[in-house]
């Protein structure tokens, strides 16, 4: 199976858990949820079991940090590093 796009998996997994279809939130890829108010600090929590079920990757509470969880871009950057270390697959 091909592997997702890390970006487009998380857009959309943001827009259905988040936003719930709404279009008054609008946001881009370097965009912070936090400060958008998109994710809360519960919702970190529901975006990191997200990425650890996708994309195989496992993330340490000590890199639970608005650099590597609070854009789209930080998220496929932190994702793409997280993979290559670990040489893990998408289950997706």
């Amino acid at each position: 199976m091909e592997k997702p796009d890390v970006k487009t998996a998380v857009i959309e997994f943001i827009n259905r858990n988040f936003l719930m279809g709404t279009t008054q939130i609008k946001y881009g890829e370097n965009d912070s949820f936090l400060e958008k108010g998109i994710v809360d600090s519960t919702g970190v929590l529901e975006m990191v079991g997200f990425l650890q079920e996708t994309f195989a990757i496992t993330v340490e509470d000590d890199e639970l940090l608005p650099e590597n969880l609070d854009t789209v871009s930080s998220i496929a950057a932190f994702v793409a590093k997280k993979q290559q270390l670990s040489g893990s697959r998408t289950r997706i």
